[in-house]
């Protein structure tokens, strides 16, 4: 969505002194607008008893910003070793981390439950039989099949290759109950990027109802239900945002209604990374060619490395041009390229812009999650820094750029030669 006007007040007027000291590329975070949407997203369900928010690691891995989301309270959501560690490094430990990993190796098991465990959420039936030892807490990542629909980014649950089935649902708890298991939860993760809350308040009643018909069958209690990430915003000014006022009502209902009946109820988790951190980054780039052939291009000194959501997507990042807007300055229609050998390196395409000269300051906003940490090394092209505009106003940086010996790291090794033994 567009940066708010606290992020732009706060960014805008001292962006120059920024780029002339850090230099272009860079993405740079809002502490403030973080802690403000943190303590939103905490005050909406406060009346959920346990209510608790894993900030999805994959949105944005820096240790910085996981300090910011664990001062809060929150958990971590992890789907891989290293999103353990750096959780784990900033002081996170035992059940404020969830391992929601797939195609999961029984090495991955064994790290995830060493130094303290973790709650464990189990993507298959079939990885029982690779742990190594009968987690603490344990739960299932549900794919409820045709019975849901999902959307462009995650796919239709028929079609992804995430969770356990609903036939396979009910065998999974069984078996975890016949090896000595005794605390449990269920998990689901439907959607990405979604803006109708109801969707989300669907998703919360129908794993309340399958924890009504598990319990019901297997005699088991289950300590939180989690309804998963997903929490869209709106990247395109003309969208609506996610309405999660209205949301947090509709779901506090649904659990008063299941303790009215039941005399208990499970703790409400959630993995919202978009949501808690997407709108609060932006990143900012400098033009540096223009080239007029069938299309006006400007170029500007970050590429796709940087950002691949438009290219792998087709996703549109809103962009402002410094000290230009659209009421007062002329307007181009333009492609907005990056230097990647791939036509895809485009952050903007046929857009129409106040017209950019060389040197102009453009800042693509809502990068705040899925922006650097997505970001790779084709074309031998370097990440960029990440900073972070602190609620003090100072801005510190908490990430710096890659450099050439980081990218021939890998290249400097202990040589390893076989000859294979053809019997």
């Amino acid at each position: 969505m567009p940066m708010t006007d606290s992020f732009k007040n706060r960014l805008f007027p001292v962006l120059p002194e920024i780029v002339d000291h850090f230099q272009t590329p860079f993405h740079i975070y809002d502490e403030t607008g973080i802690r403000e949407t943190g303590q939103s997203l905490k005050k909406v369900f406060s009346a959920v008893d346990g209510f608790k928010e894993f900030f999805a690691v994959k949105a944005l891995p820096n240790p910085f910003i996981l300090s910011i989301m664990k001062d809060m309270g929150f958990g971590f959501d992890c789907s891989s070793i290293p999103e353990l560690v750096l959780s784990r490094r900033i002081g996170a430990r035992g059940e404020e981390l969830m391992f929601t990993s797939n195609n999961t190796t029984v090495e991955d098991f064994k790290a995830a439950m060493e130094n303290g465990g973790c709650i464990l959420n189990l993507d298959d039936i079939t990885l029982i039989e690779k742990l190594p030892a009968i987690p603490e807490l344990i739960s299932f990542r549900y794919n409820p099949g045709h019975r849901r629909s999902g959307n462009a980014i995650i796919g239709n649950p028929v079609e992804a290759k995430y969770g356990v089935s609903h036939d396979q649902i009910l065998d999974a708890y069984k078996k975890m109950k016949a090896l000595g298991a005794e605390r449990f939860g269920l998990h689901t993760m439907l959607v990405s990027n979604e803006l109708n809350y109801e969707y989300m308040v669907e998703t919360a009643k129908m794993l309340l109802d399958m924890i009504e018909w598990l319990s019901g069958e297997l005699g088991i209690p289950f300590e939180f239900i989690n309804i998963g990430g997903g929490l869209g915003i709106p990247y395109r000014p003309e969208d609506k945002p996610l309405n999660i006022e209205a949301m947090g009502r509709k779901v506090t209902k649904l659990f008063g209604a299941f303790k009215a009946e039941h005399g208990d109820v499970p703790k409400l988790y959630m993995e919202s990374g978009r949501y808690m951190s997407g709108p609060h980054g932006v990143l900012v780039t400098k033009a540096i060619n223009h080239k007029d052939i069938y299309r006006k291009y400007i170029g500007v000194d970050a590429c796709m490395s940087a950002l691949m959501r438009p290219g792998m997507y087709g996703a549109y990042h809103h962009i402002d041009v410094l000290g230009k807007d659209l009421i007062e300055s002329p307007a181009e229609t333009v492609d907005v390229v990056g230097s990647l050998c791939e036509n895809i390196d485009k952050f903007a395409v046929e857009r129409t812009l106040p017209k950019i000269d060389t040197g102009d300051i453009l800042v693509i906003q809502d990068t705040g999650a899925h922006g650097h940490a997505m970001g790779f090394n084709y074309n031998a092209k370097l990440r960029p820094q990440e900073l972070l505009l602190r609620s003090d106003g100072t801005v510190e940086r908490i990430r710096r750029e890659e450099t050439m010996d980081d990218y021939f790291a890998t290249l400097n090794f202990e040589k390893k030669i076989i000859t294979p033994k053809n019997d």
